[in-house]
């Protein structure tokens, strides 16, 4: 490269680098629009709607119809924000809470209505006219039609006039579709039945068709739409259409979804809510994350020289790219969000620490400055490659698989993984050519790698492997003790167990950094519970969210309302809630997780041509999932739903931290000639890639510790687990995984060796 394309990349690297910024804190208009300020927050962080449902009717809802009745809204809300959550309050409400939208109106009357959806027949068996279509004169003076019923939906009951309910239709989405008579685009409702609803659809339409009548689909009071039926329909696969516009199509369609549920509900109230995190919580984990990434770019700086300047340059403009990146895909943020940022961003420091290693191995070697670049970046390429990848799949598999909390963690780790590889194998590499053709070709501002004693890790196995099997069994032993004194095997809190919901109605409004500092010590005293706070946009209504209250400790608590606060204790209220986390959740994250490691696996064995790499990845990944397990339980860290994103951390962690261990075996072997015992050959494997392992987890330590040292009590819970995950997380990488595969290519070598 010459001085002046040198300078020009530079240049424009420099220039990209602070536009990007300058859009950043600034947007790309006066209003401020594609600014960092302009990100989508989820309720942890920014608040949003909260809607209440309430069964229709006098009896007790069952508990399997409530249970069905959640898991249908959760999926339908999710088109809002894949934050969004659903949870039951009380016997036979249900409370919505959507992140990121401000406008409960739009979300009602998008929403629809939740209620009962039938298809009625036009006629009855004998005869009788069930419902008809009139003529009717719009306000504008254009004539259309409306349905008139003639009997009431319980005389449909009886005489078995209802077809279809509302639960045998599994989707119904608006779509277009090629007029039959005049061969244009019209616009329609796509309908797909259950397993069930089929054979029911198949009925209704071939008795419609051999009557010449339509099928009503009647909600809410009267009958919406009544296609004429053309053939039977046996596949459960139907069509309405033509309909008046997009937007009738849509509404149609939203209608007969949101008829699908169970449960008839309506609305009691709907509010704006407020962050669950509040202004100091998000002050202080900017803060952290500044001061942090500082840490690591003096640290990378001070042990690479000029490599480390490098990098910290398009470190920036991986942090810059990623708030671009997370407006221009509409995501919304989280504190898991969060979590997939942090090891995004411990993913592109520890490209750069392989890269930069490779440099200076290539340079003991006797490899001229530009040689040893070059080189550097080749041989680096394949762990990159190799470790960003498997953390991808396992991205991508929860993407798809996922619940919605799992997703946003999903999406940023996804993003931040990409976005890592271009900065490391483009950005850096472009800056560190030119700083070259710019003069910078000595040796002493690369630094020159040393020759390192081989550690013999492997003659101590059975020590680590007695040590992790101890730790895990002693994690055991605690939460069956946990279990059996108290019920819980973890300390799990109100996302999985469920508790109180605590209104109060203040004489003033007041803040959620007020509520945290002022209110919140007094309601752990007296409930021995944490605490999640809620406010109430134009109200000066807090929620608190605590343990499930006994009588004595609510009273005690509206006591202390009433003394510290002068609150009225009419405007008091208290509701048991249900775990936000379901168990169709659950199960949908252990699926999802499942699914991940299996295709990191055949990923695995694919690249590596030997099925007992990819055995030892997973093991030493559910190790670390183990161990950070029985950290929760003797620690008594609360479980909430930042855990299933910080085990999710740790098993991106985990795995890529391996990869680079078992590529660089990969490598040695390749080379290996009779006389070298494969022991050797994986213990020189560790050692060569040691300081990677060190600085790697260090960085990314220092990030995550900045975090717990500085953030508020909430934050604190995600990052100490995260801490211990990242200690555990190196030491598995070099104290087992090379182990776990040695012992495993022992005793079942293949065949060829056996011979």
């Amino acid at each position: 490269m010459k001085k002046n394309k040198a300078i020009v990349i530079l240049l424009c690297i420099l220039l990209l680098l602070i536009g990007v910024t300058y859009v950043d804190f600034y947007g790309v208009n006066p209003e401020g629009d594609g600014s960092a300020s302009d990100i989508s927050l989820g309720l942890d962080l920014a608040g949003g709607v909260s809607i209440t449902y309430q069964v229709v009717g006098d009896e007790t809802p069952s508990a399997t119809d409530m249970s069905d009745t959640i898991a249908k809204l959760q999926k339908r809300v999710e088109n809002y924000s894949t934050e969004a959550i659903v949870y039951q309050e009380g016997a036979d409400r249900i409370n919505i809470e959507i992140p990121g939208v401000s406008d409960a109106n739009t979300i009602l009357q998008e929403l629809g209505r939740p209620g009962t959806l039938y298809f009625i027949s036009e006629t009855d068996e004998e005869g009788n006219v069930n419902y008809s279509r009139q003529m009717v004169q719009n306000p504008d003076g254009s004539t259309g039609y409306t349905y008139v019923m003639h009997k009431s939906i319980e005389e449909l009951k009886e005489d078995g006039s209802i077809m279809l309910e509302g639960t045998d239709v599994k989707d119904a989405r608006a779509g277009t579709t090629q007029s039959q008579t005049l061969g244009n685009t019209v616009n329609a409702v796509d309908l797909v039945m259950t397993e069930e609803g089929t054979a029911k659809f198949a009925q209704a339409t071939e008795r419609a068709r051999s009557r010449g009548e339509s099928l009503g689909i009647y909600y809410d009071g009267g009958i919406i739409s009544a296609p004429t039926v053309q053939v039977a329909i046996t596949d459960g696969n139907a069509q309405i259409s033509p309909i008046e516009s997009r937007e009738a199509a849509e509404n149609l369609a939203s209608t007969i979804r949101i008829g699908g549920l169970k449960l008839e509900l309506e609305e009691l109230h709907s509010k704006v809510v407020g962050a669950q995190l509040g202004v100091e919580a998000i002050d202080t984990s900017l803060k952290a994350g500044a001061i942090g990434l500082g840490i690591v770019a003096v640290f990378m700086i001070i042990v690479y020289l000029v490599p480390g300047v490098a990098s910290v340059i398009g470190l920036l403009a991986y942090v810059a790219l990623v708030v671009l990146l997370l407006n221009g895909f509409d995501m919304t943020l989280t504190l898991s969000g969060v979590a997939g940022i942090i090891l995004s961003i411990g993913m592109a420091v520890d490209a750069n620490v392989i890269i930069f290693a490779r440099i200076r191995e290539e340079l003991a070697m006797g490899k001229t400055v530009r040689g040893a670049i070059k080189i550097g970046f080749d041989k680096a390429l394949s762990a990159i490659i190799d470790g960003n990848i498997t953390t991808l799949i396992a991205a991508c598999v929860l993407l798809f698989l996922g619940p919605g909390s799992v997703k946003g963690f999903a999406q940023t780790l996804a993003l931040g993984i990409v976005l890592s590889m271009f900065t490391a194998l483009v950005v850096t590499r472009y800056i560190l050519y030119a700083f070259y053709a710019l003069g910078m070709k000595s040796e002493k501002l690369y630094g020159v790698g040393r020759e390192h004693k081989v550690l013999d890790i492997l003659s101590k196995k059975g020590i680590f492997f007695g040590v992790s099997l101890a730790v895990i069994a002693a994690g055991f032993i605690v939460m069956g003790v946990h279990k059996a004194s108290s019920g819980d095997a973890l300390n799990y809190s109100l996302e999985f167990k469920g508790g109180t919901a605590t209104t109060v109605t203040f004489n003033e409004n007041m803040t959620l950094d007020e509520a945290n500092t002022q209110v919140v010590p007094l309601i752990e005293e007296i409930t021995g519970s944490a605490v999640q706070i809620q406010t109430v946009q134009d109200s000066s209504e807090v929620i608190f969210k605590t343990g499930t209250l006994g009588v004595e400790q609510r009273e005690a608590l509206n006591q202390m309302f009433v003394e510290k606060f002068g609150v009225d204790q009419k405007l008091i209220t208290s509701e048991t809630i249900s775990s936000t986390i379901s168990d169709e959740m659950k199960s949908d994250t252990i699926i999802a997780v499942v699914v991940a490691i299996v295709c990191m696996l055949v990923y695995i064995r694919i690249r590596f041509s030997d099925i007992r790499f990819g055995i030892s990845s997973v093991v030493a990944l559910l190790h670390d999932v183990l161990v950070v397990l029985a950290f929760y339980a003797v620690a008594r860290v609360s479980v909430s739903n930042t855990f299933v994103a910080c085990m999710l951390t740790i098993v991106g962690y985990s795995i890529n931290a391996t990869i680079v261990i078992f590529d660089r075996i990969r490598e040695n072997m390749a080379t290996m000639t009779h006389k070298d015992a494969l022991k050797d050959v994986v213990n020189k494997s560790i050692t060569q890639t040691m300081s990677r392992s060190i600085f790697t987890s260090l960085t990314t330590f220092i990030m995550v510790a900045v975090l717990y040292v500085l953030g508020v009590t909430s934050i604190k819970d995600f990052a100490l687990p995260l801490m211990v995950g990242i200690v555990c997380g190196a030491y598995s990488s070099v104290c087992l995984a090379g182990s776990l595969w040695y012992v495993l290519r022992v005793k079942f070598a293949p065949k060829k060796e056996q011979k």
